[in-house]
């Protein structure tokens, strides 16, 4: 059996020995495939709006907060300006959003979308269902697992 193969068993009821260098008893490998598979399964959804899931995150922040600037957006989806710039030329490009100095700070950019990036929401609307019934969770399920991983995220990211 390969490590590819044990990912598919039912977990274990033990919790593996301190300092176990067994790839299946890693916590970052159980994240790392989950976040491929989840990240595979919803290519072929966002290909459907002509986003990559990256841009469909953005778009995600700005459908519920238009007008937000680099800065807010960087910080709901905890990533860098730098990372975040050429995600929103792309964008830009596409005709989703428009990028607008703010006229009360030139240093600060706000993000705007367009008639066709608010018209995009409306294809977006099943995106969500369909992800949600391919993971397979309760609702119960899902909530705790966005706990935890919101919980291992502070931890991790705090300093110290």
């Amino acid at each position: 059996m390969t490590a590819r193969d044990t990912h598919d068993e039912e977990p274990r009821e033990t919790p593996p020995a301190p300092g176990s260098l067994l790839l299946d008893d890693q916590l970052c490998f159980a994240l790392y495939a989950a976040s491929r598979a989840v990240t595979a399964r919803y290519r072929p959804l966002l290909e459907e709006l002509e986003l990559t899931y990256p841009q469909y995150l953005v778009m995600l922040v700005l459908w519920d907060r238009d007008g937000s600037t680099v800065s807010e957006l960087g910080k709901a989806l905890q990533l860098e300006s730098s990372t975040l710039s050429p995600l929103l030329k792309r964008l830009e490009a596409a005709g989703l959003l428009r990028r607008e100095r703010r006229p009360d700070d030139e240093r600060s950019v706000a993000l705007h979308l367009t008639e066709a990036g608010t018209a995009l929401r409306e294809r977006a609307a099943a995106v969500p269902t369909a992800m949600g019934d391919a993971m397979g969770l309760t609702a119960e399920e899902d909530a705790t697992a966005k706990r935890l991983l919101r919980l291992l995220t502070a931890h991790v990211t705090q300093d110290g």
